[in-house]
């Protein structure tokens, strides 16, 4: 079964939807899968060529791919808001407030071990890892440039499940680096439920059969001059381990 956003919001500028896990966000230019783009087109024709296509260049080819609408991304397993410009005015209003920080994200998270404290912050630099192409990595063993990334964490619940400790977080990561809050946790020894990329080898628990990673809010200065925030209500597998 194909999978679809719901639509949280809609004005004149933009579009805010709540995707699901398993949609990727738009095309990689390896596969051919349905993405969230496609829906965005289907919907909203009149939104193609808004935005800037991303251009990913090898040794052999250089590929250009089209993100009409597309300001932010999310991961493919990662549930939750996210936002879509509908004309070119609109999405460079909204890309500068991602690139000056000024939107808060807050995300749902499930980690393996139990934290010491109830709350902290990660300033640890994100580059390449030396092990894996797929992979980021935090601290001074990555490889290639180092970029800044900060993530914050609120533990919200403990739990104890088959002999093993997990918790359910509140996350807000102050930068936008690429599988960041995957990769601080796992820094932090604390790799999220689900992730098969870096918590390999490790089973699926507490229900859950995809990342456990949910885009829950997003706060942020709208074209029309008003400050809003957006939620997408979690699934019933975050939600049960809710206090």
């Amino acid at each position: 079964m194909q999978k679809i956003p719901t639509i949280i919001y809609e004005d004149q500028d933009i579009l805010v939807l709540d995707k699901p896990s398993g949609l990727m966000v738009h095309k990689d230019g390896k596969s051919e899968e349905y993405v969230l783009t496609d829906w965005i087109l289907e919907n909203y024709p009149e939104i193609q060529g808004v935005g800037e296509p991303l251009v990913i260049r090898n040794a052999k080819e250089e590929m250009v791919i089209d993100r009409p609408g597309i300001v932010h991304r999310l991961d493919k397993e990662t549930s939750g808001v996210i936002i879509v410009a509908k004309h070119q005015k609109a999405h460079e209003f909204l890309k500068t407030q991602f690139q000056d920080r000024l939107t808060e994200k807050t995300y749902l998270a499930v980690v393996w071990g139990n934290f010491k404290e109830d709350e902290g912050r990660i300033d640890v630099p994100i580059g390449k890892s030396r092990n894996d192409f797929r992979q980021w990595q935090a601290g001074g063993n990555a490889r290639g440039v180092l970029r800044e990334a900060e993530t914050s964490f609120r533990v919200l619940n403990r739990i104890q499940e088959g002999g093993e400790h997990f918790c359910l977080c509140e996350v807000r990561p102050k930068t936008g680096r690429t599988h960041q809050i995957r990769v601080h946790m796992k820094y932090l020894h604390h790799p999220l439920v689900g992730d098969t990329l870096y918590a390999k080898g490790r089973p699926l628990v507490l229900g859950f059969s995809r990342l456990a990673l949910h885009a829950w809010k997003l706060s942020v200065l709208l074209p029309n001059g008003k400050r809003q925030e957006f939620q997408a209500l979690p699934e019933e597998s975050f939600q049960k381990l809710a206090k």
